[in-house]
């Protein structure tokens, strides 16, 4: 096959400029594999480059998509980790939302056992972005207590799986009583819905003080989490929902011996995100096939109807994930 269908971003705005498009077949460069999409997942950072407020990394595909999984359809030069026909679901800088797209091979990572392609496409993205910046960067350990805002999205409820399968007590905050209800039955010891509820009073009446807090929020949320972290605890930043600038008394960060630290994963060199891959395959990956995760899909579209499904990421209405299907 020579070309392929994918989304194509007509101009900056809304869901409604996302287009299908025939494109020609990419083709794989050295050490890269080209795979055969069966599942992309869809993702903030897709809403915001759809928007215009978040371009592809240099050399990077301008098709918007940044998680896939399928089977390997032909391999790069010097690519050897897999082969073709194998299952796999990877990482991708852009170019997800397509027919075929191409990938480092050290940026996949084997289909877990028992997973359809469906929820392997909705790993990637959540759980590279869970993995670095909770465990990397915000060093959660064994007995600690995680707080992470926006606990029902794709983000959230791996945030909440991956805390509990590593021993952490986990609280989050949601937007509803649905949402709050789904959360604790992923295994959230804490569900607070922060539009009934000020989180920051709720943690200080039960004597909460959480050592990790993983926000996408800002805005008005840094001064209560500063507030409401425990000694020495970590706060990492990964989005900014309700905005970037704010203003924050810091002297908690001096009182607590606080780390106040974020990260972005797509603009990472292959390298990096290669390192990633690992440490999930070595110590995350044994826990798929001892049924211990499963990632949450809220719904799936066709991908022609990529529309539609941005349609609902903006609505906020979804607990999950949500998937397109080639």
């Amino acid at each position: 096959m020579k070309h392929m269908t994918a989304i194509a971003i007509t101009s900056p705005g809304g869901p409604e400029v996302l287009r299908p498009v025939e494109l020609p077949v990419p083709v794989p460069r050295p050490g890269e594999i080209l795979v055969r999409v069966k599942a992309a997942g869809v993702n903030r950072p897709d809403v915001l480059q759809r928007q215009g407020a978040y371009p592809p990394p240099p050399g990077a595909p301008e098709t918007p998509g940044l998680e896939i999984a399928g089977e390997v359809a032909a391999l790069g030069e010097g690519a050897r980790r897999y082969e073709v026909g194998d299952r796999v679901c990877a990482l991708v800088p852009g170019g997800g939302y397509a027919e075929y797209a191409v990938v480092h091979e050290d940026n996949a990572l084997p289909v877990p056992p028992g997973l359809s392609f469906t929820e392997a496409a909705a790993i990637p993205e959540t759980f590279f972005t869970v993995w670095t910046n909770v465990f990397d960067r915000g060093r959660l350990k064994e007995g600690e207590t995680l707080l992470v805002h926006g606990g029902s999205s794709g983000i959230g409820t791996t945030a909440i799986m991956l805390g509990k399968a590593f021993g952490a007590v986990v609280a989050v905050t949601a937007g509803t009583e649905e949402k709050c209800s789904a959360c604790r039955a992923l295994g959230a010891d804490l569900a607070i819905n922060y539009r009934t509820a000020d989180f920051a009073a709720v943690l200080a009446e039960r004597g909460i003080r959480p050592d990790v807090i993983l926000d996408m929020v800002g805005g008005e949320y840094v001064a209560k989490n500063l507030k409401v972290a425990a000694m020495h605890g970590r706060i990492v930043m990964i989005a900014f929902q309700k905005g970037s600038r704010f203003e924050a008394d810091w002297m908690p960060i001096m009182l607590k011996r606080l780390t106040f630290t974020g990260s972005t994963l797509r603009p990472r060199s292959v390298a990096e995100k290669a390192e990633i891959a690992r440490a999930l395959e070595r110590q995350v990956w044994p826990l798929f096939g001892a049924e211990q995760l499963k990632p949450i899909i809220f719904r799936t579209f066709p991908l022609a109807e990529a529309a539609a499904a941005h349609a609902l990421m903006e609505s906020s209405e979804h607990i999950g994930k949500i998937v397109l299907l080639t």
